[in-house]
């Protein structure tokens, strides 16, 4: 209803116009006189009603009132001192920055580097190199090397001696068993005179007739005709021949080592 009325009263006014133009006299337009301010007073009432039409048409809706000026539907820009420090020109959050401070880690982390640090350098500089087994009567050593050199060539003749008969190999073994043990007797003829030699010694010797105790044992299998592999005695889950080998090799005897290959 409200357009219809609109365009209604500026048909009415074009008529107007047409009919005050062809009606005013040709001198009233030049002159000054008389129709001239009424054309333009209609002039004005046109435009402002097609001004009105206009804004009604804009507004989308003849049943609802709007304000001239459009209502702000989208994002609203805000000046700079009103953003919030915690987005960036992006848009996103910054991380927040860790204030400084002391933390466990920071502590111990060093703590543990130092002492690592510290017991290599113990470690590679200035912890002792001697093994737990070796003893400090190097006289001792030295005799032993000498008593037990000879025995080990012994040993080796007789393993080119090996039979695949029974009674011979138990033979062979109580035979070399008999050298070993001799051996012993000629070390302890002379014992250590260290504290630690006297006190470490006397327990290779006893693990050493341990395992000679092993092959006697051994030969007896053998002439009873059970064609059985060795076994021998362990200590602490350790098998005797590798304790008694470990503490030749620390004093520098090697010589006195018993037998690996082999029974003999």
């Amino acid at each position: 209803m409200m357009t219809l009325s609109i365009t209604h009263r500026i048909a009415k006014l074009e008529v107007t116009v047409a009919s005050a133009n062809t009606a005013a006299p040709e001198n009233a337009i030049t002159n000054g006189f008389g129709c001239n301010e009424s054309i333009e007073r209609i002039n004005c009432q046109f435009r402002r009603a097609r001004d009105v039409e206009g804004r009604a048409v804009a507004s989308g809706t003849s049943r609802f009132y709007q304000r001239r000026d459009a209502i702000a539907s989208k994002v609203v820009v805000t000046h700079d001192d009103q953003t919030d420090p915690r987005i960036d020109e992006r848009g996103h959050y910054r991380r927040a920055e860790r204030k400084a401070g002391i933390t466990p880690f920071k502590v111990l982390f060093p703590i543990g580097a130092v002492l690592f640090v510290a017991f290599w350098t113990w470690a590679l500089f200035f912890a002792s190199k001697d093994s737990v087994n070796r003893i400090e009567d190097r006289a001792w050593t030295e005799r032993a090397e000498v008593i037990c050199e000879p025995v080990k060539a012994e040993l080796k003749r007789l393993e080119t001696l090996a039979d695949p008969d029974l009674d011979v190999r138990a033979g062979l073994v109580v035979q070399s068993t008999d050298l070993l043990s001799q051996m012993l007797d000629d070390l302890m003829a002379v014992p250590p005179t260290d504290d630690k030699g006297m006190a470490i010694v006397p327990d290779w010797i006893s693990d050493y007739r341990t395992l000679l105790q092993d092959r006697y044992n051994y030969a007896d299998r053998l002439r009873g005709g059970n064609n059985v592999a060795f076994t021998e005695s362990g200590v602490s889950n350790v098998p005797i021949t590798e304790r008694i080998e470990k503490f030749t090799i620390d004093n520098q005897m090697t010589s006195c080592a018993p037998p690996i290959v082999g029974v003999l």
